[in-house]
């Protein structure tokens, strides 16, 4: 059987694992205190019939316990969920609590409206952008500047390496040294304003590329060709027709032995079979000049 007073003496004058003495008081850290003072109307394990509120994720929750499940721990407190809204929170309050003694309810609403307020403050709070400080171990620091250090000493005595090693080139006291590592090598021509000689030998070497040309200018030559082919053939016809005109107009001498006429035969076979022949004479200057003889 649970006796109240019995457990107050055993937890206030020989030990409690929830009491933290401090020189302005004795405060309770049980969960399910009311107020967080340890006495004796605000001990939750020397009360048999309590009552108390708790937040769950931003979710207020009233708990009550009474002596009629004392025996059953799984089930000794009896929960109910709270509205968001203040008032209808005390309206609930004031339904579950009604026989309970004045007192212990006036010390529920008052931790309602406490828990109330510093819900309100939580959100503003979430609201406003403010930095967020975090802690770093000293060894943490101490480790982190050693590092630096070091890294600082080697950075500084390969750039020495580097231009002892440059200076060294300089002056060829290695001779010809073909070597080099490629990424050093254009740092090196970055540095001083310069391009690796395949670049230049690139550049040096123009493409070489194969076009057609005079295409447009011996269509023209063509055309010419022909026009003072057809102006010889027509000046040889006024060359045959001025002869003939000759021939009749003068007198024809009969011969008894028929010489004459095998002498106008053969001149006309001779003027029937002239023959034209061209000479292409191909300049320096790429141009071209025809020549017509008649044979």
């Amino acid at each position: 059987m649970q006796h109240d007073e019995v457990i107050w003496q055993v937890i206030r004058h020989n030990h409690c694992s929830f009491m933290a003495k401090i020189t302005t008081g004795n405060f309770c850290k049980n969960p399910y205190n009311a107020t967080g003072i340890c006495n004796r109307s605000s001990c939750p394990l020397a009360n048999s019939r309590y009552a108390t509120i708790r937040d769950h994720e931003g979710v207020f929750y009233l708990y009550m316990k009474t002596i009629e499940r004392a025996h059953m721990p799984n089930k000794l407190w009896e929960r109910v969920k709270l509205p968001r809204n203040y008032e209808k929170a005390l309206e609930t309050i004031d339904k579950h609590l009604e026989y309970w003694p004045k007192l212990l309810v006036h010390k529920i609403k008052q931790r309602l409206t406490k828990m109330t307020q510093y819900r309100i403050r939580m959100r503003k709070l979430e609201l406003k952008v403010r930095e967020k400080i975090m802690t770093v171990p000293r060894k943490v620091k101490k480790r982190e500047s050693r590092r630096e250090e070091k890294a600082e000493k080697a950075a500084i005595l390969d750039k020495s390496i580097e231009k002892e090693l440059l200076e060294r080139l300089k002056k060829g006291v290695y001779g010809d040294i073909y070597n080099y590592p490629v990424q050093a090598y254009n740092n090196v021509l970055e540095m001083e304003g310069l391009q690796p000689s395949g670049e230049e030998e690139k550049e040096e070497e123009p493409e070489i590329e194969y076009v057609e040309g005079y295409d447009e200018l011996e269509e023209e030559w063509d055309m010419e060709d022909f026009g003072r082919f057809v102006a010889d053939d027509d000046y040889d016809m006024d060359e045959d027709e001025d002869d003939e005109m000759d021939t009749s107009d003068q007198p024809v001498k009969k011969s008894r032995k028929g010489g004459d006429d095998s002498d106008l035969a053969s001149k006309k076979a001779k003027r029937k079979g002239k023959v034209l022949i061209e000479v292409e004479n191909d300049d320096d200057m790429g141009d071209r000049q025809k020549t017509h003889i008649l044979a």
